[in-house]
């Protein structure tokens, strides 16, 4: 097995929304953008299956030094070989990348976050700078679209922390920002202890306002000049505010259960967003 397919593999076992946006991309940008979230996997599942976190923090390590072996050519993990030659093609940020392994030492450090600027600084590390390495892989002419990234990441994190907040409990973990539980008084055992409330659900109404805000100044920071470059991008927002809109539609029902979308609808609201050039999700996205 090669290092493009070791990374293909890696994708396309995840199951995740960001698999089916790389389908539609020439080959040469499918494989970075493949070999981007396999590395993005790779360290993320360190912080996972990793039970004991000296040893977690020492894998990290290692990773930083696959990143810096990158400049060299030198890497020897084929998640890492496979990403080299994209690295100058794209213009690949190795900053990024480092900052990207900063966010999952995060997840090692804290179970909690008192308010959202400090959950802001999180969801950056964990997607907005993997917004921004893959905004460079698909194209890009103005620096607003590295906006429309950053938010995007912003908008996708959220998402992913709502959908997530029962096995995130789990795990001990509560990622929904100690201010705004205090204010809908939703004390953590509640969460912890899967206990849904009409309190709990006017705390998610909430976020997800949040998150809807930030999927609105992604569409309008996007330059129209870069909206069919960005497709990929716009393809996973597609996804992403429908599995916000399902949640919603769930009553907010995530304590006890894992609430997604079935393989085929991804793949038709990815089909009908290239298709139709991005256009309709920027200009659904964009509506208060």
């Amino acid at each position: 097995m090669n290092p493009d397919e070791y990374c293909q593999n890696k994708a396309a076992q995840s199951g995740s929304s960001f698999y089916y946006s790389f389908l539609f991309l020439p080959p040469e940008r499918r494989r970075a953008i493949t070999a981007l979230y396999a590395f993005c996997r790779e360290v993320d599942d360190v912080v996972d299956e990793v039970t004991e976190p000296s040893v977690a923090r020492m894998k990290l390590a290692w990773w930083r030094t696959q990143v810096e072996a990158l400049r060299g050519g030198q890497a020897e993990h084929p998640v890492m070989q496979a990403l080299a030659p994209h690295v100058q093609a794209f213009g690949l940020d190795e900053d990024k990348l480092l900052a990207v392994i900063d966010g999952m030492e995060m997840d090692l450090d804290q179970a909690r976050y008192m308010d959202w600027d400090a959950l802001r600084t999180y969801c950056w590390h964990a997607a907005s700078v993997v917004g921004e390495l893959s905004a460079s892989i698909f194209g890009y002419t103005r620096e607003e679209t590295m906006v429309f990234a950053d938010k995007l990441g912003l908008a996708f994190q959220l998402t992913n922390i709502l959908r997530d907040v029962g096995d995130d409990a789990r795990r001990g973990r509560i990622y929904l920002p100690v201010e705004d539980m205090e204010k809908y008084n939703v004390p953590a055992s509640d969460i912890l202890q899967r206990q849904h409330s009409d309190r709990f659900e006017a705390l998610m109404r909430f976020e997800a306002q949040r998150a809807r805000q930030h999927y609105r100044e992604a569409m309008q920071a996007l330059p129209d000049v870069d909206r069919r470059a960005q497709r990929p991008g716009l393809m996973m927002a597609a996804i992403y505010h429908t599995l916000l809109d399902e949640i919603e539609r769930e009553n907010w029902r995530v304590l006890d259960q894992r609430i997604a979308l079935t393989p085929i609808r991804k793949f038709w609201l990815a089909w009908k967003t290239w298709v139709g050039g991005g256009a309709g999700v920027v200009k659904r996205l964009s509506r208060p």
